[in-house]
């Protein structure tokens, strides 16, 4: 079966790179699905997982946002912040997940609501990516 190379990239330096089957991503346009000789294509990444296939098992990396760049041999996402399946700290996300919705709750007006909701819905991400493994 034809692969795609993919690469994952953070500012702290290389996540992920293999050759890999297919690529499965949400995108602010949408769910994505890529395949060796997709059209060139450059989208903005939503806070999800990237699924990625190779000989029947899926690996899954937790992104928090950033890009996706497609050409038809190579597949790669630049994000903020991205962890494999296996390497989350998953005490950790559910600390950062209790304190999103703590500043949530409360009613503070200094509390920037924004960033909170962020907070929280990268925390969730990456308990739900921790959990696929």
């Amino acid at each position: 079966m034809k692969t795609i190379k993919v690469s994952v990239v953070t500012p702290d330096g290389p996540v992920y790179e293999a050759d890999v089957e297919m690529v499965s991503t949400k995108a602010k346009s949408g769910e994505l699905g890529i395949l060796p000789g997709h059209i060139p294509l450059v989208a903005p990444l939503e806070i999800s997982a990237v699924r990625l296939k190779q000989g029947g098992k899926t690996e899954y990396i937790a992104v928090s946002g950033g890009f996706l760049e497609v050409r038809p041999d190579k597949v790669t996402i630049l994000a903020q912040a991205a962890e494999r399946a296996e390497d989350i700290d998953v005490t950790r996300a559910k600390a950062a997940k209790e304190r999103a919705e703590r500043r949530l709750q409360s009613k503070q007006d200094d509390i920037d609501f924004k960033r909170a909701e962020l907070a929280l819905k990268r925390a969730i991400n990456r308990l739900n990516v921790a959990n696929m493994k």
